[in-house]
């Protein structure tokens, strides 16, 4: 019990001081939703339209998550209030868990402004929603915890912002989001797997599109991989770097 209302407190203090700070509204839902809206109405057919709305979804997941992600750690580690989150009566894990926690919640709301915006275009009739859910909630997590590890590897939140940019552009552009990977120069095609976005964006092409190039059960293991491997990498920099 008292695990779970510090774990709340922690979610909820997060929510109330970082949510609505600048980066997070600028790069977090005005940037998704501004580019969700450019491809919706510049595209010409309801084909373009929803071929598109995959990588719009993932686009709006990464860069919502790694923002809230580069204010909130960086800001703890800044202010030295991470020390004060220590004595919490709950394990390194789940207190690490209650700080990103929000960031998941931030991703899958932001996942759903292109969504509504293709629905109200064209509609969304034959999406498989339940594993589209799945798919929209592990690429959360994963982009959550890439933020978290990036976020704990510099000290100011313009650095954090800038090292995330090292990671979500070349994303945008390998991960087969807008364009198939098959169509990238062959020597850049296994650092797209090297991504966990890629296994994302086939997740979401599978269900909107039906269009997946890999087993969706296949690209859902390999994000569960990445969100353990990010996650574990991450409480591993955070032990070394913030405590002593």
């Amino acid at each position: 019990m008292k695990a779970w209302i510090a774990f709340s407190s922690i979610f909820w203090k997060d929510a109330r001081t970082y949510y609505l700070k600048p980066p997070n509204i600028s790069w977090g839902i005005i940037f998704p939703f501004a580019w969700a809206l450019m491809f919706f109405i510049r595209s010409e057919s309801a084909f373009d339209i929803r071929s598109i709305v995959p990588g719009v979804v993932a686009m709006s997941i990464l860069f919502g998550t790694t923002s809230l992600l580069s204010v909130t750690i960086t800001f703890e580690k800044r202010r030295k209030t991470f020390d004060r989150l220590l004595l919490a009566p709950v394990s390194f894990e789940l207190l690490m868990l209650a700080k990103t926690s929000g960031a998941v919640l931030f991703g899958v709301f932001n996942a759903f402004v292109p969504v509504i915006v293709a629905a109200a275009f064209i509609g969304l009739s034959g999406v498989a929603w339940l594993p589209l859910m799945a798919g929209v909630i592990l690429i959360s997590v994963s982009s959550t915890f890439l933020g978290l590890f990036i976020a704990v590897s510099v000290a100011e939140v313009f650095e954090a912002q800038t090292f995330s940019n090292f990671f979500r552009f070349p994303m945008v552009f390998l991960c087969g989001l807008f364009f198939p990977i098959e169509r990238l120069p062959v020597f850049l095609r296994p650092l797209s797997y090297a991504f966990p976005l890629t296994y994302g964006a086939d997740v979401l092409h599978g269900t909107v599109m039906g269009a997946n190039n890999l087993p969706l059960w296949f690209d859902f293991l390999i994000l569960a991989l990445f969100c353990a491997g990010l996650f574990l990498l991450s409480l591993r920099n955070i032990g070394r770097r913030w405590i002593v």
